[in-house]
């Protein structure tokens, strides 16, 4: 069965593809927008395009131009400037405008993290000679690095530009997604001795080094994610992929 919607996807997130399976396997046409930060990105089903729009006012042209009947926001936590894009954008184009924020991760109680507000405070919350993992991607590790006196492993999936001195050997580049296991953040843990995570709130199912982490007594520091532009009323924030699904499709499809 065909769908009258027509959808425009932001973000090359995990749930962002799924929400585009699900959308095209039930007759919608959906077109999904990647940033291009990623060379070999994960492509999702239905039609796919690259790059930006040109701000608030270049989207809100490409939802009118395209016929665009709704715009789900399925960007990363902490992409603030294009949801706020978006925000702006749907309003201008009379389009609704669906916002998928996954809740955040909650502090263990039994292995309670250390909350800090951005990158560089999480730099200072890090002890002298700390032995540290690195799972924040390739943009903002630099400042890491500027402190001799640490050292451990940085994990992203593509390489960094610019790259790492060839002379500062005091840092391992993982080029490698997250892992899908507990046990293999673990031992990934321990071959590189790591004595402190840092990582980004991003929330979501996918905590496995989180886990391993308080598994080790391995100290964390969470960035915690930052605040996105209020969605108006009537659009909708969602908190899952099946909430978002139960908003689209009727009830028939979802069952």
């Amino acid at each position: 069965m065909r769908s009258n919607l027509k959808i425009l996807i932001l973000g090359g997130t995990s749930d962002a593809c799924d929400i585009a399976a699900a959308l095209v396997a039930r007759g919608v046409d959906v077109t999904s927008s990647l940033a291009g930060a990623t060379r070999r990105p994960r492509l999702p089903l239905g039609h796919v395009r690259s790059g930006g729009f040109g701000g608030a006012e270049g989207l809100a042209r490409y939802l009118l131009e395209n016929n665009v009947t709704c715009l789900i926001d399925a960007t990363h936590p902490f992409a603030t400037q294009i949801s706020a894009n978006a925000v702006l954008a749907a309003i201008a184009a009379h389009v609704a405008l669906v916002r998928l924020e996954r809740p955040p991760w909650q502090n263990l109680a039994d292995h309670r993290w250390i909350e800090v507000p951005d990158i560089p405070t999480a730099v200072e919350a890090l002890p002298e000679h700390a032995r540290v993992f690195l799972a924040i991607g390739r943009k903002e590790f630099h400042a890491f690095t500027q402190r001799r006196d640490l050292s451990g492993v940085i994990r992203m999936i593509e390489p960094p530009d610019p790259v790492l001195p060839h002379d500062f050997d005091a840092w391992t580049v993982l080029l490698s997604r997250p892992q899908t296991e507990v046990g293999a953040e673990i031992e990934l843990m321990r071959q590189h001795g790591v004595t402190h995570l840092v990582t980004k709130n991003a929330g979501g199912p996918a905590r496995h080094k989180i886990d391993a982490a308080a598994q080790l007594g391995v100290k964390i520091v969470m960035v915690a994610r930052p605040v996105k532009a209020a969605v108006p009323v009537p659009h909708h924030v969602c908190n899952s992929v099946a909430q978002v699904l139960g908003l689209l499709l009727p009830r028939e499809f979802l069952d």
